[in-house]
């Protein structure tokens, strides 16, 4: 079948590699696409956010299946255009996407429907939240209701924090009107974060295997908020028993709570969790497959993907068993110095295929161009540096080895990813 995977980042580069597998996918295409995918996929010049350019473009090429991989796309109501355009399509409608569109909306699903997750109030005035701040005092979280690329959440450890967090997110607008219109303030919940991940298809849901990021610039979980600095998987706190306790709180009561709504939820299903002394919270959900954990999971993934993927769109994902490399997987992302803040485009990355020979090596692009001749970087977070191995450690060692193969001056990367899983002692 003729396939079509929307975006251009290191996620659906992952998804391009894994679904290219299946023997179901004879035509891949990707928009827009990046270099990495396009040794793999036919890529079109069709932005991600350009919406009727992408329907057209389906109903022109007859594709027959199409991966959303970005959260704007689903948000903004992508799948209704290709639904009411009769092509089957991966991902959540307009409505049921509000569960990584507000923050609010999320909240209010979980107090109505029992499920575990941190104190919260909405405000849409900034004065109101300040003073909601002056009577609960800090550590205390604020947070962007709408998109914000992930740099959306405070936390702040003091009133001058948390007052300047509103400021920027509704004075400044600094993620946008439709973002900044309201912000979440909520408890400082204590624990270890995981990324947890189900398939959905309406009525049912399977869950995928865990991963744990990094989300903050530097070593030691030191410095600002990003999309995300690697990840790997497994994520040890997540063993069995604690996946059938996510289950049972979180993503049952969640996807029967959509459906009671009005909002079935087709798609995935990522839960962003605390998992506390108390047991698991839920910190937030988005309506996609996460960056840089995508990557990892695709590494580890058995099973053809493809196959899944149609299974949840056509609601029998009860139908599919899943199965993985009992292998670790951890990716490093090389990021343009100066992310997340302002960064140059353009400069020379140098010896990529040369790290790509290692063994279970695997480099996914997310902000690189062909320019000249020669791979540029494009991007804030620009390359994924991927490896499969027997464990965490090994896999971590076998990543940065890879990673001091690359000739890029003007990049950065964090150097102790996987940190938890090698150091821990239980």
């Amino acid at each position: 079948m003729k396939v079509l995977v929307v975006g251009s980042g290191g996620r659906e580069h992952a998804l391009c590699w894994a679904i290219a597998k299946s023997p179901k996918c004879k035509r891949l295409y990707a928009a827009p696409g990046n270099p990495g995918m396009a040794q793999i996929a036919e890529c079109v010049p069709i932005e991600a956010d350009n919406l009727d350019a992408i329907v057209a473009f389906v109903l022109a090429e007859k594709i027959q299946f199409v991966v959303v991989g970005p959260e704007g796309p689903l948000v903004n109501g992508l799948i209704d255009m290709l639904d009411d355009a009769g092509i089957k399509a991966f991902g959540p409608t307009e409505r049921a996407a509000a569960l990584e569109g507000s923050k609010g909306f999320m909240k209010d699903l979980c107090a109505r429907f029992d499920i575990p997750t941190a104190e919260y109030r909405r405000f849409d005035e900034p004065d109101a939240a300040k003073e909601y701040i002056f009577l609960h005092h800090a550590p205390i979280v604020v947070k962007a209701d709408g998109l914000a690329s992930g740099k959306g959440v405070f936390i702040c450890r003091n009133e001058n924090e948390a007052h300047a967090a509103i400021d920027h997110i509704m004075t400044e607008q600094a993620f946008g009107e439709a973002a900044g219109n309201e912000v979440v303030i909520e408890e400082l919940l204590v624990g270890e974060e995981a990324s947890f991940f189900a398939l959905v298809d309406g009525e049912h849901a399977i869950a995928l295997v865990a991963a744990q990021d990094h989300k903050t610039a530097f070593d030691g979980d030191e410095g600002p908020n990003t999309g995300g600095m690697g990840a790997y998987t497994p994520a040890p706190i997540i063993d069995k028993k604690m996946t059938e306790t996510i289950m049972e709180q979180i993503i049952r009561p969640t996807v029967k709570g959509m459906v009671a709504e009005g909002r079935p939820f087709k798609g995935v299903l990522f839960a962003g969790l605390m998992i506390t002394e108390q047991g698991p919270k839920l910190i937030e959900y988005n309506v996609r497959f996460g960056d840089p954990e995508c990557q990892v999971m695709m590494m580890r993934l058995k099973s053809d993907m493809l196959e899944a993927l149609l299974a949840c769109t056509e609601g029998r994902i009860d139908e599919i068993e899943l199965n993985w490399h009992d292998d670790a997987a951890l990716l490093v992302v090389m990021a343009s110095e100066g992310y997340p803040g302002d960064y140059q485009k353009g400069s020379i990355i140098r010896n990529i295929e040369i790290a790509e020979n290692i063994k279970n090596v695997t480099i996914f692009h997310a902000g690189t161009k062909r320019e000249n001749g020669h791979m540029v970087a494009h991007g804030g977070r620009v390359l994924g540096i991927a490896a499969l191995a027997s464990s965490v450690k090994t896999a971590h060692d076998k990543a940065y080895r890879a990673v001091k193969m690359i000739d890029w001056p003007e990049g950065f990367n964090r150097t102790d990813i996987g940190w938890r899983a090698i150091d821990r002692k239980d």
